[in-house]
């Protein structure tokens, strides 16, 4: 065997100590892998919960927008006699109250919030009912005369009197008419003696955002006129298309202001409802009936120029009037003012067409 030459082996001694290396400490480590981290893209959307829509005010028993003045409401009963028309301040009213008193004729509780005209009348005495009308609206209430139970009963009610006999302020006579169907009052002179503390009156009616959700509008029935017979008078109502609203009728004539105006509604609200004695005689001995507000009996509720049919419930003198539809849900109201006819179920009548 032929010796190697000096650079032969040390080319050789370098091989085999990079093969023992190889061996002895195998493949080198791989570099570490750095740690990562996902990161969402900021798009600028707010993810929270969207904020509650800001409802407009609205004027608690009519549903009118408005900016609220904050002061009661004030209940008058207005006498509807045909020596007692035309009446002064009905056009103003939010809601009217129709009643059946002694002789089969009738009588209005007028309540102003809203709108406060300067005078009202001619202002009668007041009937057992009227606690039911008025005490849900926890204000005042203004008349002339009246049985001293059915007067106790306002003020058992949480109402605060406002009596002419008893000397309460606002009360004037007119020269132009004969007593008694000439006292007036000033309501803005009942609401200066009202009470500290007296509230902005709850809504006593539930009323739609406007007239076109009302539920006259979207499930009634077409109708053009609705009569509504007590024993002794026969108001009746037409729809007016143009203007929007319900014009009422004094039996055969128009029903119409002092200032000549037409007396209408934007809801007619039909309570069928039960006529009792109240136990009283009038001054000329007449029983005096008193309208049951308790329980439930037929509703129809006339806007819009249609009708819808239902129920309404009242649990007792505090509490307000609940409308139900067939359906089961509450009859809402197009925003406006409100008449409200309580026909007995007893010699009264009501007819559509």
């Amino acid at each position: 065997m032929r010796a190697l030459t000096p650079a032969a082996r040390a080319a050789l001694a370098a091989t085999l100590a990079i093969g023992l290396l190889a061996g002895c400490g195998g493949a080198a480590d791989p570099e570490p892998t750095a740690a990562t981290e996902t990161v969402e893209p900021d798009t600028g959307v707010d993810k929270s919960a969207a904020p509650e829509p800001v409802l407009p005010a609205t004027w608690p028993l009519t549903g009118v927008e408005g900016e609220i003045e904050e002061r009661p409401a004030v209940a008058v009963k207005i006498e509807n006699s045909p020596q007692a028309r035309p009446q002064t301040g009905l056009e103003a009213a939010d809601v009217v109250w129709e009643e059946m008193v002694e002789g089969g004729i009738t009588r209005f509780n007028a309540v102003y919030h809203s709108q406060i005209p300067e005078t009202v009348g001619p202002i009668r005495s007041v009937r057992p009912m009227d606690a039911g009308i008025a005490a849900p609206l926890q204000g005042l209430i203004a008349f002339s005369g009246g049985q001293g139970p059915f007067v106790q009963r306002m003020r058992d009610a949480g109402l605060q009197v406002l009596s002419q006999d008893e000397g309460a302020p606002g009360f004037s006579r007119s020269s132009e008419r004969r007593a008694p169907h000439n006292v007036y009052g000033a309501v803005n002179e009942f609401l200066a003696a009202a009470e500290p503390g007296r509230p902005v009156p709850p809504a006593q009616f539930a009323f739609a955002p406007s007239a076109e959700e009302a539920t006259t509008a979207t499930a009634g029935a077409p109708a053009a006129r609705l009569v509504t017979a007590f024993p002794q008078h026969v108001p009746s109502w037409d729809w007016d298309a143009e203007g929007g609203r319900w014009l009422r009728n004094e039996g055969s004539a128009e029903a119409v202001g002092a200032g000549g105006e037409r007396l209408g509604a934007t809801t007619v609200v039909v309570m069928r409802v039960e006529v009792v004695s109240s136990g009283a005689l009038d001054p000329a001995g007449n029983p005096v009936p008193e309208t049951v507000l308790s329980g439930s009996g037929e509703a129809i509720v006339a806007s819009g120029g249609a009708t819808v049919t239902g129920t309404w419930s009242k649990a007792g003198d505090g509490d307000p009037v609940v409308l139900t539809g067939g359906d089961g849900q509450p009859i809402q109201l197009a925003p406006g003012n409100v008449w409200v006819e309580l026909v007995p179920t007893s010699g009264g009548n009501v007819e559509i067409s």
